[in-house]
């Protein structure tokens, strides 16, 4: 009798978790369109120190002929300087090589660079550009940075960038278009 009253405690046990996990694992669904959905929304976005949109912040990714790729690590710091940083990572190019980084922007935000204005960077405003130097393995690395306390906050453009020999100035790694927000 005892062993009964086991076995049926375990089952019902085993039944009562077995609901539990499958309840927690339920997705909610979400009606944005909702009033009260959309509160929530939005005291969860100001709730948030680095919002997802807009944009701030983004990871670039560069590519080009025979594996040659690149990232850009594009981060806005949330201070009143608005220095955004470009810290530049390129592999699999000419070994012991200058590379130059070029950005084109335009103010459409359709998601379409259109425009070849391009501007070279470098560590701010110093002239010459900072170029990218390679090892003997083809990777580079250089922390560029541009001060864009001219522009006002909340202004937002597309933005698109290229890496360039430095000696022939031949497109080498090229980017999808981005779409960028000044803090």
């Amino acid at each position: 009798m005892k062993k009964m009253i086991f076995r049926f405690m375990a089952t019902l046990f085993s039944v009562i978790m077995i609901a539990f996990l499958i309840s927690s694992c339920e997705k909610s669904i979400i009606d944005p369109s909702s009033d009260s959905q959309q509160a929530s929304l939005k005291s969860a976005v100001v709730k948030s120190p680095t919002p997802a949109i807009p944009n701030f912040n983004l990871e670039v990714i560069l590519h080009g002929e025979n594996n040659a790729f690149g990232l850009i690590k594009f981060r806005q710091d949330n201070d009143a300087a608005k220095i955004v940083t470009l810290d530049v990572w390129v592999r699999d190019l000419e070994p012991n090589h200058n590379y130059l980084l070029q950005r084109a922007v335009d103010t459409n935000l359709d998601g379409i660079c259109t425009s070849s204005s391009w501007l070279t960077l470098g560590k701010g405003l110093a002239l010459p550009p900072q170029p990218i130097l390679t090892d003997a393995t083809g990777t580079g690395r250089e922390e560029l940075w541009r001060d864009l306390s001219m522009i006002p906050s909340g202004t937002g453009f597309d933005i698109h960038f290229q890496i360039l020999d430095a000696v022939t100035l031949a497109v080498v790694l090229t980017s999808d278009c981005y779409q960028y927000t000044v803090r």
